[in-house]
């Protein structure tokens, strides 16, 4: 059934020993916080790695009563740059698996 010098125990304690890191490398994104920015520092968004929203800082500057739609752009870029480097942080926290592209899991 299974090919000769297959050890199934070893394969199990990889599993788990995989699992492990999995969890640990969890733990530690979601401990970290990711800061972006937009608009030359205008705009900063903090999200913590698990993707919670922590903080949304707004420079005067930013604020024209005319423009409050170039406003809102500013604040979803700099989401969407807190949260490329959460992706970013997740798939190098990943323990490396031979032939598994981390880019499979649509991070």
């Amino acid at each position: 059934m299974f090919p000769e010098g297959f050890d199934l125990n070893d394969l199990l304690a990889q599993a788990q020993s995989l699992q492990e890191q999995m969890r640990d490398a969890q733990a530690q994104l979601q401990t970290n916080s990711y800061i972006g920015t937009s608009g030359g520092g205008l705009v900063t968004v903090v999200l913590r790695g698990d993707g919670e929203l922590e903080r949304v800082d707004i420079k005067p500057a930013a604020i024209d009563p005319d423009d409050l739609e170039g406003l809102g752009d500013l604040i979803v870029a700099a989401y969407r740059d807190a949260d490329s480097q959460v992706k970013a942080a997740a798939i190098s926290a990943l323990p490396q698996i031979p032939g598994f592209d981390p880019g499979q899991l649509g991070l």
